[in-house]
């Protein structure tokens, strides 16, 4: 199955929950009504201060991907 780099997410339990999921390594969800981020993967030590290097730019693709799904569903 081709599944996209991000998805949008929701659930009834969190009306007020954004969810944002990374598909790609390092796999996340992100909601962004509080920027917590759930990692869906175990890192070494050593990756993890890669993954610090990586995790904004990650973020920022994250939100901008839903910033990009609401502009669509605002045409």
């Amino acid at each position: 199955m081709d599944v996209p780099k991000f998805l949008l997410a929701d659930n009834t339990d969190y009306p007020n929950g954004i969810f944002i999921v990374h598909t790609e390594y390092p796999r996340f969800i992100i909601n962004l009504e509080n920027d917590e981020v759930e990692w869906l993967e175990e890192f070494s030590q050593e990756d993890r201060s890669e993954l610090e290097l990586e995790a904004e730019n990650l973020i920022d693709a994250a939100t901008a991907f839903y910033d990009r799904e609401v502009h669509r569903y605002a045409d």
